[in-house]
């Protein structure tokens, strides 16, 4: 089904519209409401906020924590993730950071394809990160040795300096307000290697920004790529991923001087 580009999600018609249409979804999103309006009161800061989203998720089900209602679903979109990624210039010998790296939906699939320790997961949520260690148990991949760090912010700061040739985060912006974004534009150049590249989804609108509850965030393509800009990052749409079955768009960010190749 083609995407709604200019829908306002947030606006009230949209909401009502929608409930009309979709009427056996209302209780679900009233209960999103509820929470969110109780978490945002405890946790006022955003990553803190999130954090508690996704205790909450994942004490429900890890893989609807990370976006997927079924094991299978979990399995496809690993999958198109790390297929994408092979096709657009992953090698085995690349050292790759995967920044919300959930329960390993597409990790686990990393991890075993890269060299031996050249993995590197992080994530602001403590709990998926307990998933995300029984799936590299239940895959047979402790050999292999990723490594899983939680993290309170996105300064990444506690990372070597120009380590990783991948930077990859998938279902991360889509959940994050400008700030959050930004925090991660200003210092991810410093952990990606010469010629490495920064890849992100984001929830892309062509109409007005707005985010739906503090969960869901829609921007517009230049607003990121501008932002990226201003951080000595050159940024360009991947316009090929837009025909895979994902809601979502995807950017691809470089050192300034190796967006021009």
């Amino acid at each position: 089904m083609p995407r709604n580009l200019t829908a306002n999600r947030a606006s009230l018609g949209h909401r009502l519209s929608y409930a009309v249409r979709n009427p056996g979804r209302v209780p679900r999103h009233l209960r999103r409401t509820a929470r969110d309006a109780w978490l945002r009161y405890r946790s006022p800061d955003h990553v803190a906020y999130y954090r508690s989203v996704m205790r909450s998720d994942t004490r429900r089900d890890a893989d609807a924590a990370v976006g997927s209602r079924s094991r299978e679903r979990w399995l496809a979109l690993g999958r198109m993730q790390f297929d994408y990624l092979l096709g657009h210039g992953l090698r085995p010998g690349h050292r790759m950071l995967e920044i919300g790296c959930g329960n390993l939906r597409a990790g686990w699939r990393f991890i075993d394809y890269l060299e031996p320790g050249h993995y590197h997961g992080v994530d602001i949520s403590p709990d998926i990160l307990f998933a995300a260690q029984e799936t590299v148990g239940t895959q047979g991949l402790q050999d292999r040795l990723p490594m899983l760090t939680p993290v309170r912010d996105l300064t990444l700061a506690f990372l070597p300096e120009g380590r990783f040739d991948v930077v990859h985060a998938h279902s991360v912006f889509s959940h994050s307000p400008l700030s959050v974004i930004e925090e991660c534009f200003a210092h991810v150049g410093r952990v990606l290697a010469p010629g490495g590249w920064f890849d992100f989804t984001f929830d892309r609108t062509e109409g007005e920004e707005h985010h739906v509850l503090r969960e869901d965030f829609y921007y517009r393509t230049e607003t990121l790529t501008d932002l990226a800009a201003e951080h000595g990052l050159a940024a360009r749409f991947m316009d090929d991923w837009e025909a895979l079955p994902h809601g979502q768009s995807k950017i691809r960010v470089t050192h300034g001087a190796d967006g021009e190749r």
